[in-house]
């Protein structure tokens, strides 16, 4: 049975290139170019995943996450302009799951779908081995299988981008990886990314594992060269 998926986009051009991409590797879409519309649609038929933009007429991407959240946890990854870095931050504190910059490649959109689809179908099911795909460091413990992590028991709750970051590092404490080693990790091979969005994507990690502990200091940067998880 195939993943029911909706997009929504003011660019037609975008809706019908995307959709076309999803629709041959097998999910069924759905398409709105207004949130309005979408939500209407939405409130009908509610699809596994909402890949959303942003900045549109009449209802933006955040007003329509902001009213999604009131009723569903569905997984919603945003398209955004490259010099959005403040809706993108409103964006993750109002509940998206990830984000990507436009433009972007179809290839790194897809998989991350099929990234949440998989962690959503993970949660559900019962089956699972919960001590499978586990990394642990000391007080981080990393859930491969659904993208999920925690520190001192505590969650933090990282896009499926952070979490291949802080993972690449993790993998390999004391190590430094250099920003071109983690945007291959994280993005894929042959894909453009500005150094800086990786930067923000550190920052932002950081961020959240302080406001669990406000001590903690275990990705370090090393300034002209890259990062690196502290060892234990």
């Amino acid at each position: 049975m195939s993943h029911k998926i909706t997009l929504v986009d003011d660019d037609q051009n975008i809706l019908t290139s995307i959709t076309i991409a999803l629709e041959t590797e097998g999910f069924d879409v759905n398409s709105y170019n207004d949130g309005e519309e979408a939500l209407k649609g939405l409130q009908k038929n509610m699809p596994e995943l909402i890949v959303l933009d942003i900045k549109m007429p009449r209802m933006n991407g955040i007003e329509l996450l902001t009213k999604l959240r009131e009723t569903s946890n569905i997984p919603v990854i945003f398209l955004t302009s490259k010099d959005d870095e403040i809706d993108q931050i409103i964006g993750l504190r109002m509940g998206a799951d990830d984000y990507i910059t436009k433009p972007f490649s179809q290839r790194l959109l897809i998989e991350r779908i099929r990234t949440l689809l998989r962690r959503q179908d993970l949660l559900k099911s019962s089956n699972t081995d919960q001590n499978e795909n586990k990394i642990v460091r000391g007080s981080l413990e990393l859930d491969d299988a659904r993208h999920l992590c925690t520190w001192g028991n505590k969650p933090v709750n990282l896009t499926v981008t952070e979490y291949l970051l802080l993972k690449v590092l993790a993998m390999h404490p004391g190590h430094v990886k250099n920003r071109d080693q983690l945007i291959d990790q994280a993005y894929g091979e042959n894909i453009y990314i500005d150094d800086r969005t990786i930067d923000s994507h550190i920052k932002r990690v950081r961020k959240k594992f302080k406001k669990v502990d406000e001590k903690f200091d275990h990705i370090e940067t090393l300034y002209g060269i890259g990062y690196r998880y502290k060892e234990e």
